[in-house]
């Protein structure tokens, strides 16, 4: 084959950066120019709110608004941040978030939730979005401006007081960039309910003012975490064998993160275990999964051995057989997770399974201590149904 026309120089290498870039590729930065994308750009503004407010360490919401001309609206009641660069913080303040990539490491740590698939910022919702509007209330000062594609269409408004603190950006998706700017309600408020279930007391709300003859709007918050979760999970598939979930939440330095674990048995023949890694969904599961799985069939076999449920003839159960009719989340924070595969949709950290593991089987031992008549009929159930199949 000639060669022939196929050289290429310097002269013909186009190179894009800051907005153009984001603009000319908007697929590399949320994943489609379809509805999915559309969904992500969403994920992304309401995510930078969510750690805003789980940043303060108390209870605090997240509203976000369809707006009947197209737009979004998301408001936040955490402690707001600079308009401007804070010297004495380190805060690159908002304006830079909005018009720049940034420059410091992504946020991973256990104290930030992450909402959608990519962790692309606030420049890139800015890039994207026709018009976007930003309110800080920080310090008891509000400021106010406006951004034309990414670009600050003028100055600052003029400071002025404010109540509370907080903030709210206001956006209306670019009719140039996607295919539809029509947000799914069912899929915003299915995202929001599991955020508000893996960040105990965070109040998400999502109100719709779209439709013509009536406003629609959720809101979630939950006081007990993952448990309200495996309970919500179990109302779907069935009544559970046990009345009460069993769950618990602990701190281990060892593999530098939390772990918040809830599970109950029911009558269901199918297992459905959920698990989360900072708060994003892991399809694929890992290692907090595996270490869950390790931990239920540890304390279930050494239950049905002592009490010759199981005979020294019966071989020990494998961790996947004793999860059926299990409905269980898993959710880990760590300051370091190792997310493997093309989504990033599996746990790699070896010390969390060993972990998950341990503090699993501690708690259900106990558990089984306490309440001999609930675990003897959990686990005889458990060993009659191995034997069935």
């Amino acid at each position: 084959m000639s060669g022939e026309g196929t050289e290429y120089d310097a002269a013909r290498i186009e190179v894009l950066e800051g907005r153009d870039a984001v603009r000319k590729r908007p697929g590399m930065w949320v994943g489609s120019t379809g509805e999915r994308g559309l969904h992500q750009l969403v994920f992304e503004v309401v995510g930078r709110a969510v750690n805003q407010v789980l940043t303060t360490g108390r209870s605090g919401s997240v509203d976000v608004t369809l707006t009947s001309d197209g737009g979004l609206r998301v408001a936040d009641d955490g402690p707001g941040s600079p308009f401007e660069a804070g010297d004495d913080t380190g805060d690159p303040g908002l304006d830079a978030l909005l018009t720049g990539f940034p420059t410091g490491p992504e946020l991973s740590d256990r104290r930030h939730a992450t909402v959608g698939h990519f962790a692309a910022g606030l420049f890139v919702a800015g890039a994207l979005s026709s018009r976007l509007t930003a309110e800080v209330r920080y310090e008891g000062v509000r400021r106010v401006q406006e951004y034309v594609r990414g670009v600050a269409l003028a100055a600052p408004a003029a400071p002025g007081p404010a109540s509370g603190s907080g903030t709210t950006l206001t956006l209306w998706p670019d009719t140039e960039i996607f295919e539809t700017t029509h947000c799914s309600f069912a899929v915003l408020a299915e995202r929001f309910r599991q955020v508000a279930f893996l960040n105990r007391g965070l109040g998400m709300s999502l109100t719709d003012e779209r439709p013509a003859d009536e406003v629609r709007a959720v809101r979630f918050r939950f006081p007990e975490g993952v448990r309200d979760f495996v309970a919500a999970l179990d109302a779907e598939t069935g009544a559970a064998l046990q009345p009460h979930v069993i769950g618990f939440e602990r701190e281990d330095p060892r593999m530098a993160g939390t772990m918040e674990v809830a599970f109950l048995w029911s009558d269901s023949r199918e297992e459905r275990i959920l698990g989360f890694v900072n708060s994003r969904a892991t399809p694929q599961g890992g290692t907090h999964v595996d270490g869950f799985r390790d931990g239920v069939a540890a304390a279930v076999t050494a239950y049905a051995r002592e009490r010759r449920l199981l005979t020294a003839a019966d071989p020990d159960p494998g961790a996947d057989r004793i999860g059926v009719g299990l409905t269980a989340v898993v959710s880990v924070k760590l300051d370091r997770p190792e997310l493997l595969g093309a989504t990033r949709g599996q746990l790699g950290n070896a010390d969390v399974r060993v972990r998950v593991g341990d503090a699993v089987r501690e708690h259900l031992d106990h558990w089984f201590e306490e309440r001999p008549e609930r675990a003897a009929e959990a686990v005889e159930r458990i060993v009659r149904r191995l034997r069935q199949d």
